[in-house]
């Protein structure tokens, strides 16, 4: 049985775990790993990331190859076009949402905290967010999915997204840009009521859940700098 090494939280563990709940994989065990944030862990993954999908100890990191080698090996339902140019299309909808929204907003997450916020920061990646979800408007598709009519890869990259630009991106002081966008809000309110988009956003929003527990606790402060301590002993940068 294959493992996909996740995490709630995890937006690129959150598009995989969308994409195997919409084609009904049930042959891949979904796993935190224990040694998460440690010197282990790095040893073991080198990209310090995840998800990674672990074939009978072959180790696939990183979403977009994760997903597409599902798409190989799972192909039905397809989450792919019918012809060559759908699916450039819907390849074009996900990396918008993975590298031009999600990534961005990724690297916004450690800015939610104004004692320790970068304004610049924020103005750089957050003025990126807005302006891509504008750009988003005009790509997106106006019938409940974001391509072709149905459920594809692109929904699957974009769920997570929009969940941190709804959920992440206020905290920085910067307005979400999605009511603004007629096209993306009207997605964003049908694609919740997907039942695998609505099971990935439970599992986001639980994570946020116990992040935000974590921070109010002082534990998560606590847990980051016993990791960073590690890493560097280790010398991991």
């Amino acid at each position: 049985m294959m493992k996909l090494y996740s995490g709630d939280l995890s937006p690129y563990s959150a598009r995989v775990r969308m994409q195997i709940y919409a084609k009904g994989i049930t042959d891949i065990a979904l796993e935190r790993p224990a040694t998460f944030g440690t010197p282990k862990f790095r040893e073991d993954f080198p990209i310090g990331r995840i998800p990674v999908l672990d074939i009978d100890g072959d180790m696939m990191p990183e979403s977009e190859v994760i997903a597409e080698y599902l798409e190989d090996v799972y192909p039905q339902p397809p989450l792919l076009g019918s012809t060559p140019r759908e699916t450039a299309q819907i390849r074009t909808v996900a990396r918008i949402g993975d590298i031009y929204i999600m990534n961005n907003m990724f690297m916004l997450s450690g800015q939610t905290r104004a004692p320790t916020r970068n304004q610049g920061v924020v103005d750089l990646l957050g003025g990126q967010v807005v302006r891509n979800i504008k750009a988003l408007d005009k790509l997106i598709g106006k019938d409940g999915f974001a391509c072709c009519g149905r459920l594809t890869m692109a929904d699957c990259a974009l769920t997570p997204a929009l969940f941190l630009v709804e959920n992440v991106l206020p905290a920085t002081g910067i307005e979400s840009p999605i009511p603004a966008a007629a096209n993306v809000s009207a997605y964003w309110a049908a694609i919740k009521t997907n039942e695998h988009a609505a099971r990935t956003l439970a599992e986001l929003h639980r994570g946020l859940d116990e992040r935000r527990e974590l921070i109010r606790t002082g534990a998560f402060d606590k847990m980051m700098a016993k990791s960073a301590a590690a890493m560097a002993a280790a010398g991991h940068s």
